[in-house]
Order: C-alpha cells, then structure tokens, then sequence
C-alpha cells in the first residue's frame, strides 16, 4: 500500500509539472511570431486552464504533502506577469480624482443587429451610452442605416456635441467616437483590411492634446455551426468528433492571428511615430491579453485593466467563449482608476469597458 501511494504521489507530481511547462509555455507564447507559427502563438488562450489547474494541484498539495506545493508555487512565480495580466486582483481601488475624463469603449454589435429606438421598444445600447456619463465612447461595429438612423444617434447623444464616423473595410462596418471635447483631427492607421480597421483622433482635452486610437481588429470569423460544435466539444466531448472539431477550430483562429499581427505591427508603427505622450488605445482587439498582437500594441503603455480593474474581466461572453478581449492602454504620463468590464448590459455580445484617465 505504502509503494501505491508513492507511485500515485510520483504520477501527480509529474501531471503538476507537465500543467507547470504548458502554463510557462502559454505565458510566453506572445513572443511567438504568428507568422511563422501560427498554430503555437494561439497557445495563450489557453493560459486560463493551465493556471486553473494549477492552482487546484496547489490546493491539494498544500492539504496533502504541502512540501510539493513548491512546485504549483514556482508554476505561478514564473509566469506572475500572465497570471496578474488575465486575472488582476487590485484590492484596494483609488477614487478617480476631480477632473478625471471617463473613456469607454463599446463593441455596440450593430447596434443589437439594427433594433429600432422606439418609446415602446427602447434600443438599451444606445441608451447605456446616453446615460453611461463618460466624456469619450470609441465604438466598433457601428453599423446604421436600417431601422437605427445616424440623425437618432447624434439626437440621443447631444450631450456628445462632437463626434467622427468612419467606415472602415469594403462593408458597412464603421468605427466611431462621440466626445465632450472637440475632435480636431481623424485618420486612418493604414493597414490593408477588407472588414476591419483602426482610427487615431486628436482631441484637445482640457487646453492640451489627447491621442485616442480606435481599433476593430481581425476577428476569428467562426460561424454559428463552429461555435455549435464548440459547445458540443464542451458540453457533449462524448458525442462530437473533438478531434476534427478542434482542427477546424485551431485552424480558424491560428489564421486570424496571423493576419491581426501584421495589423499589430502597423498600429505599433503609428504609436511610434506619434509617441507616448497623452495617448489612450482602446477597442475590439478579437484577442486575449496573453497573445502577440496585444503585447506589440501594448508596447511601452499600461494596460488600464491590469492596473486599476478587478479579476478575469471577461469581455466577450456569447457562445461558450469567454475572454477579455476588449481593451483600454494608455500611456505611462496618465493614470487608470476604476477600470470595469460593464456586464450590466448584455445587448451585444461584447461586455463594455471603462475607465477613468488622469494625469500623474
């Protein structure tokens, strides 16, 4: 009995250090280039599960032969940057300071597939952003023109007297921002997209600039029968083909990372050149912290989640996928307060994000 239990003890040390090598393996695959590896630099989505089961193996080895839990323990040390990215705990979260601008942004999702704003049948996006009481919304997938008209919009948001709207891509898909203070300049960052794009605006807060870029990324373009057979892999691994399902899936989204990295690059190129000064980069990335399109746009900037938010923030939250793929960076000269992932409102199937910004 007594040879059982060492060889089981052996056996969980070894499934400990094998979660360890994946968690540190998928901690550090931004710096794979997705490009050459497309397959490998999709490893941090699974960060999540490796770190989960981590942390129960500490848990049991402290309760069991609490020695061994140096081994968990270690798993986290070296990969404490990751972990603290996807997971910030912050307990202590400073009041944001009179004066503070409150910026949000919003994957809006056309606006709830273009419901109408009727007194009977009130379109609550539009009405989350009217009463959300932030001086700067970026929007992604701001698509009107059926049901929802552009003179609605500007009309439910007067408060928001200045704004820009760009399409951007071959579609109607368009990026936006309605702001408090004026927009004096809109371009795009110039990357080749079809459906897909990123807007830098000017605007002059306060007797000095601020640099907000707004940005849709590559999404994974999985259609409604592979998020099915996602969810069957998960709720039903039994009846699905796991196998050919997590094919067709890997390969689905190891091509959007490839095509967001080089978008990546040319937003990093356009943050060089307009440097780190007064500088907010917020939107739809369509990837989680732990890849390599954020860690290249993050670039010399400070993630205001990971600073000032609160636990896993998961942003997207339809169809079995849940990760925090919405973002707001800014630059070292401003302070975060109170970023939140906003789950009040579940009209698209983005969670908004805001924070408030202040000058160090």
């Amino acid at each position: 009995m007594n040879c059982l239990g060492k060889l089981v003890r052996w056996l969980l040390l070894a499934a400990n250090l094998a979660v360890v090598g994946g968690m540190v393996f998928c901690a550090y695959s931004p710096h794979i280039d997705p490009v050459r590896h497309p397959v490998q630099a999709c490893a941090g989505l699974a960060f999540p599960v490796f770190l989960c089961a981590d942390v129960l193996f500490l848990a049991f080895w402290l309760l069991a032969h609490w020695r061994y839990a140096l081994v968990p323990l270690a798993g986290i040390a070296c990969c404490w940057g990751a972990t603290n990215t996807f997971c910030p705990l912050n307990p202590g979260r400073d009041e944001a300071p009179d004066g503070a601008v409150k910026v949000l942004s919003y994957n809006v999702m056309s606006f709830e597939a273009d419901h109408p704003d009727t007194p009977g049948n009130p379109n609550r996006i539009l009405a989350y952003l009217r009463d959300s009481g932030a001086d700067i919304i970026c929007l992604q997938e701001y698509i009107t023109g059926g049901r929802l008209k552009q003179a609605h919009i500007e009309r439910v948001l007067k408060d928001y007297p200045y704004h820009d709207v760009h399409r951007v891509g071959k579609g109607p898909n368009a990026l936006a921002c309605y702001s408090r203070f004026p927009i004096i300049g809109a371009e795009r960052v110039d990357y080749d997209s079809p459906f897909n794009g990123s807007m830098k605006y000017t605007l002059l807060v306060e007797g000095d600039t601020l640099t907000v870029v707004n940005n849709h990324l590559e999404s994974n373009k999985l259609t409604a029968d592979d998020r099915e057979t996602y969810v069957n892999m998960l709720t039903s691994p039994e009846t699905t083909d796991v196998k050919q399902g997590s094919r067709l899936l890997l390969g689905k989204l190891a091509r959007a990372a490839s095509i967001r990295s080089r978008q990546a690059d040319a937003i990093a190129r356009a943050i060089d050149e307009t440097g780190r000064r007064r500088l907010v980069v917020c939107g739809d990335f369509n990837t989680s912290a732990i890849s390599y399109t954020y860690r290249v746009i993050g670039r010399g900037l400070d993630d205001a989640f990971v600073r000032s938010g609160r636990g896993p923030g998961i942003s997207y939250h339809r169809n079995g996928f849940y990760f925090r793929i919405d973002h707001i960076l800014v630059s070292p000269d401003l302070r975060a307060y109170r970023c939140t992932v906003d789950n009040s409102i579940s009209n698209s199937d983005h969670y908004p994000i805001w924070c408030y910004l202040a000058p160090r």
